[in-house]
């Protein structure tokens, strides 16, 4: 695995997000494939206070597989220092794709990248083309949109954390819709569907976020506010007809079986 870690993060941090991932592989024989940073961080607008979420995919040796009885597919730890670190096994993941969820999609495309194994998350991104279904991802991408947009009070007041937690996924819903592809992680494309004022005003929100706490209250303007509740209704309507689709698992049990003969040692 590289230690090089891509992206703008402290090197403090980096040094001990490194280490750490290095203790986990050692303390549960597993080899971590692919680690990056998701969250705020990995969308390009965090806050001061923002944890460093750390997600991890894995492969444990091809005896671990083998057997009758149900297995942990997934670690997590305490979260200390600001470390919010957790990690799927690759088995986990490759179901996941099948279903179309989009947070293997997001890891894959994250632009902090802790480390790596060989060109595994060009195979894997490449993999993911062939199971992305626009209707689960719309509807998954609305669906955080309408929660975060639950928490808006006295009309038009709402954490500026909670604010991006709307726009975010109701943009990668809008991406899905009419672009037929999956949406970008990152928030710097997503803007480019907006119109020019609004693309002008929320880059300026990312910049008063990056100085303030994610508790910080604001008041969503009016235009942005006209343009959530028609793109909302827009990207409901257009998902209610789209094709139903389903996916084999031809393509991903290759994957997997290549995988684990690759690092089974």
């Amino acid at each position: 695995m590289s230690i090089a870690c891509r992206g703008l993060i402290k090197n403090e941090m980096k040094t001990t997000i490194i280490n750490r991932l290095a203790e986990i592989e050692r303390s549960n024989d597993i080899k971590i494939l692919f680690a990056c940073e998701s969250g705020s961080r990995g969308w390009e607008f965090p806050s001061p206070d923002s944890d460093f979420d750390v997600r991890f995919i894995y492969v444990r040796p091809l005896n671990y597989y083998l057997s009758v009885s149900e297995k942990d597919d997934q670690l997590g730890f305490p979260i200390n220092d600001e470390l919010d670190i957790y990690g799927w096994d690759i088995k986990k993941v490759l179901k996941l794709i099948r279903k179309s969820n989009t947070t293997p999609f997001e890891w894959l495309q994250s632009p902090i990248i802790y480390g790596e194994q060989d060109d595994f998350r060009n195979e894997l991104w490449t993999l993911c083309q062939s199971y992305f279904y626009r209707k689960t991802n719309i509807n998954h991408y609305l669906g955080i949109a309408h929660g975060a947009l639950d928490t808006v009070i006295n009309g038009d007041e709402i954490k500026i954390k909670k604010l991006f937690y709307v726009l975010r996924p109701l943009l990668s819903a809008k991406w899905c819709l009419e672009k037929n592809t999956i949406a970008p992680m990152t928030i710097g494309p997503l803007l480019t569907l907006m119109p020019e004022y609004l693309q002008t005003l929320v880059k300026d929100l990312i910049v008063l976020k990056s100085t303030s706490a994610e508790w910080f209250i604001i008041q969503i303007n009016p235009k942005l506010r006209r343009y959530i509740d028609d793109e909302f209704k827009n990207c409901t309507e257009g998902a209610k007809d789209l094709p139903k689709e389903s996916f084999d698992t031809e393509m991903l049990d290759t994957f997997f079986r290549n995988t684990i003969s690759r690092y089974d040692d």
